[in-house]
């Protein structure tokens, strides 16, 4: 067997190259009194088997042309350590023969197996490793390697690796036959990579060796620092002691906790990643899926969720479920109008775009032994899209994790009250409750206050409550990638070069949705103005214009857009918090108070602070349906009455400079009457079916939803639960469903 012993001073160097990495110690586990009882030690398992400092090696993984060897030159010489390129220092010195001469001779199956058997017959620890791109096809080989070292995956833009091939004059990879082209071979290995990396090193077009080398130790170092990446409650008051530990939580306990123990919402204790102008450039030709892995890998450390899992996740939640292949497809409307369609997914909501992953990662985040109910607030769309998720997860994973859907049993359309009880499963249950959405969401939350409550189910029945509304970062994350994936979508049509700014208009009610597009702009992306439309119910659009949130003598009304008649706008936290520069002592101060004395006044500076990004305003009823009625008149597209409120707003607030990107939150088929009233056709007393069935005979654009019209078809119908407007009874309704669902 082949041994390379490790560099006698690598312990010290790595030392120094990374001393800012810190190590934690001391773990205590509380066992059900701690939501996350065993997250810590999970992590310090995690960390104890994962760490560089020491025998580690760092293994170079991509494919041919990626410079695998280069930059592992580079790296070792930064490092001071041996450094091993497997195609000249193993495979060549193990056959006596060059690796093109051993693939004429043995043909492309064999000389898989032959080159497996050589990286199984040597070791290394404390090297730089340089695999070939034909290594990670062997799955016992790199199972050997991965026992002893970080893969890192250079993940190169195709178009650079051709064109270095060709330089090289290299026509033939192994596994490629005369029907074969490169880049179909080079396609068809990206599987293998993304099976078993550890961290992604996304090098843009044109990188220099040098620089991919330093994103290489940075990822090691990011992949190493298990607690750099932290998450805060937005109502956190930071010590005076600056030396006094912070109480800060990980992504999977953000997502498994949902809400804070002091009644904030998590955020992130530093900033969010940043891309470059050219790592942003290399993304405009991905689709939605690479893009969103790249962006969430960023997001998401990988002692939380490893990249590789994360990746197929990803590949899970946006496939087939969803009916285009787009995702998100990003149509031009009018002059400098374009509208982003957020509702190809199974629901026919935007929704869909974070609920189709948030299932995946909340299953994988949370601790054996525990079960789950997670309670769920709807003003409409978030109740079916919702239940939809939570029943694609894998048979194990719905025997512990349940789901409580509560809706206004008469503030949502009747095809939405039709698609939430029709998508109960038998892990998810909805409850119509005889007030409006704004209770809904404030009972839920006082449900995860009430310690003696959640303490009670868990001594009791083992069942720990979680939520899965957008006051989860496992929700909001998600969204940002759409917004990201418009602009991008803008540029590779032509229609702008990257850099160029634009402003983005959306249907406004809990804050989530626009402000995932304020984190797009943190990562880089050039948006302008954040243009918030409102309905009648436009607390937002008054809160923004002048600083004062208050709902003193206002009741909801109900409209045709529902899934925006809120008045408490939860994630607004999110918002203010940051430009307060996370003084949770302001935030507890003013949502107390907006509890306690229903209204709450920001100061000026933070006032001028807000409308120096966001501008708003609100549309009427009449205004809504006048809207989705010249629109089809002028271009044949159908909006739904969320859309037509943001086309309303945009229309008037937009200073038609730039682009605007109009976010269509929901398919028009979900509101038909709405619409039929707006385009006038007389026969709007048919059922929803027929209804729906009018509606796609007139061929517009977009076409009809196939998910909905299937729904529609159903005949059965299923029981649902309707509950009095009393905390006390949502609680006996919840303890109810757990003890059918887990005892």
């Amino acid at each position: 067997m082949l041994h390379f012993n490790r560099c006698p001073h690598l312990k010290q160097i790595a030392q120094k190259c990374f001393a800012s990495v810190h190590v934690r110690t001391d773990k205590r586990v509380q066992l059900f009194l701690a939501r996350t009882f065993a997250l810590a030690e999970f992590r310090k398992s995690w960390h104890s088997t994962h760490s560089l400092v020491g025998d580690k090696n760092i293994i170079l993984m991509g494919p041919p042309g990626a410079g695998k060897t280069t930059v592992g030159r580079i790296i070792g010489q930064k490092l001071g350590c041996c450094v091993i390129d497997v195609d000249d220092d193993i495979l060549e010195k193990t056959w006596n023969m060059s690796v093109s001469e051993k693939l004429q001779d043995v043909g492309n199956e064999q000389f898989l197996e032959e080159e497996g058997k050589a990286v199984l017959n040597f070791s290394a620890s404390g090297s730089v490793i340089s695999l070939t791109g034909s290594n990670p096809m062997h799955d016992a080989s790199m199972w050997h390697l991965k026992k002893n070292g970080i893969i890192v995956y250079l993940d190169v833009p195709l178009v650079d690796i051709i064109s270095r091939l060709k330089f090289m004059k290299i026509d033939r990879i192994v596994g490629q036959n005369a029907a074969t082209t490169m880049k179909d071979m080079l396609k068809f290995r990206r599987q293998y990579y993304k099976k078993w990396y550890d961290t992604r090193v996304f090098c843009e077009s044109g990188a220099s060796p040098e620089e991919v080398a330093d994103k290489v130790l940075n990822a090691v170092k990011r992949y190493q620092d298990v607690d750099s990446e932290t998450f805060i409650s937005t109502r956190h008051i930071w010590p005076k002691d600056c030396e006094q530990k912070v109480s800060a939580k990980f992504f999977s306990e953000a997502v498994i906790e949902g809400l804070a123990s002091d009644g904030g919402l998590f955020v992130p204790q530093k900033e969010f990643p940043k891309l470059s102008c050219r790592e942003w450039k290399s993304l405009v030709g991905a689709t939605y899926v690479e893009r969103a892995q790249i962006l969430l890998e960023k997001c998401i450390h990988p002692a939380d969720v490893p990249a590789a899992r994360l990746g197929a996740m990803i590949e899970t939640a946006y496939g087939e479920n969803f009916a285009c292949s787009k995702i998100a497809p990003v149509r031009h409307l009018t002059g400098n109008q374009f509208i982003l369609e957020l509702f190809h997914g199974p629901t026919g909501s935007f929704k869909d775009l974070s609920l189709q992953l948030l299932p995946h990662l909340f299953a994988h985040c949370i601790p054996p032994g525990c079960n789950y109910m997670i309670l769920v607030a709807t003003s409409g769309d978030t109740g079916s899209a919702v239940l939809n998720g939570f029943s694609r997860i894998n048979k194990n994973d719905k025997q512990r994790i349940a789901v409580a859907t509560f809706f206004p049993e008469n503030g949502v359309s009747d095809f939405q009250k039709a698609q939430i009880i029709g998508s109960q499963k038998e892990n998810g249950w909805a409850v119509g409750v005889k007030s409006d959405f704004d209770f809904c969401q404030t009972a839920i939350k006082r449900l995860f206050k009430d310690s003696d409550f959640t303490g009670f189910l868990i001594m009791e029945y083992g069942t720990i409550l979680s939520s899965a509304n957008s006051i989860n970062w496992g929700r909001l994350l998600p969204q940002v990638v759409y917004h990201a994936s418009a602009y991008l979508d803008l540029v590779s049509q032509g229609f702008i070069s990257f850099g160029s700014p634009v402003d983005v208009c959306i249907p406004t009610g809990n804050f989530g949705n626009i402000l995932a597009a304020v984190y797009a702009k943190m990562m880089g992306i050039p948006i302008r103005k954040f243009i918030c439309a409102s309905n009648q119910n436009h607390v937002l659009t008054d809160f923004i214009k002048t600083g004062h949130y208050d709902l003193r003598e206002r009741k909801i009304t109900q409209t045709f857009s529902p899934a925006i008649d809120i008045l408490k706008a939860s994630n607004l936290e999110r918002h203010l918090h940051m430009m307060a520069n996370k003084d949770g002592g302001l935030m507890t101060k003013l949502f107390n108070q907006l509890e306690e004395q229903h209204h709450f006044q920001i100061e000026k500076m933070l006032v001028e602070k807000l409308q120096q990004d966001f501008v708003a305003d609100w549309c009427s009823e009449r205004e809504c349906l006048a809207a989705i009625h010249s629109t089809y008149n002028t271009s044949g597209y159908i909006l739904d009455p969320h859309t037509a409120v943001a086309k309303v707003v945009a229309d008037r607030m937009q200073d038609k400079t730039c682009p605007v990107i109009v976010s269509s939150t929901a398919h028009y088929s979900k509101f038909a009457p709405a619409i039929m009233q707006a385009l006038k056709i007389k026969e709007i007393n048919h059922t929803s079916s027929s209804q729906l069935y009018l509606l796609s005979s007139y061929n517009a654009l977009p076409p009809p939803h196939e998910a909905l019209l299937e729904r529609m078809k159903q005949q059965e119908k299923m029981e649902y639960q309707v509950c009095a407007a009393d905390v006390n009874v949502l609680k006996n309704h919840v303890e109810k469903l757990i003890q059918n669902q887990f005892i």
